[in-house]
């Protein structure tokens, strides 16, 4: 493994959106309650060949400034967000897209929705005695009180971000530097740390459009 990587990725969102734990499920293969990331920290991987490295930064707002500065160079940002919480989908807009000012023209962009374990199975509507649809079973009721983020809000965002990129990149007369982007079905993600699901799908996504394998 090259000790200078040949990708930046940056994984960015608020406190307690799992963004260590996402890193650490997909590096180490475990999970475990983290307590939050002061600066940043960084773990090396392997892909197609090519060093990438993964970095994980601070979500508090004391560290906020810091986020810039790492993420300076970065081929591609990871977006992440807590299913569950309206609050932290809206911080990534609100506080953290700024901060990707710094990151390379043609930079790649994905969302994940990390603490998709929460969520209780789709819910389906439970049949009456002629064949109508009754009410929803309780544990579905949760799942309606629980999810705060759809699919469809991310994707909303993601166009949003990508309107963000191209604003940026016209302003810093990098518009011949831009790749092709992703479509937003490649680029928006639902993944659970602590079950493992979705995180090899989300990292991997991303690393595979960086690198084609």
């Amino acid at each position: 493994m090259s000790n200078r990587p040949d990708f930046k990725v940056v994984l960015l969102g608020d406190v307690s959106v799992g963004k260590t734990s996402l890193l650490r499920r997909y590096a180490e293969r475990r999970f475990e309650d983290t307590v939050s990331t002061v600066g940043g920290t960084f773990v090396m991987r392997e892909w197609a060949g090519h060093t990438v490295a993964l970095w994980d930064t601070a979500g508090k707002e004391r560290f906020h400034g810091l986020g810039s500065m790492f993420c300076r160079g970065a081929r591609a940002v990871l977006l992440v967000y807590d299913v569950t919480s309206r609050a932290s989908f809206a911080a990534l807009e609100e506080r953290f897209l700024g901060l990707t000012d710094s990151a390379d023209a043609g930079c790649i962009f994905a969302l994940v929705g990390n603490k998709a374990d929460l969520l209780p199975p789709p819910p389906s509507l439970t049949l009456q005695s002629d064949g109508s649809p009754g009410a929803l079973a309780p544990e579905e009721e949760e799942h309606r009180r629980l999810r705060e983020v759809s699919a469809e809000d991310a994707r909303g965002f993601y166009g949003r971000v990508l309107r963000y990129r191209d604003t940026v990149a016209g302003s810093a007369g990098a518009a011949g530097a831009r790749r092709s982007l992703p479509a937003v079905e490649r680029a928006c993600f639902e993944a659970s740390a602590k079950s493992g699901r979705g995180v090899d799908e989300a990292f991997e996504g991303v690393f595979e459009m960086l690198a084609p394998q």
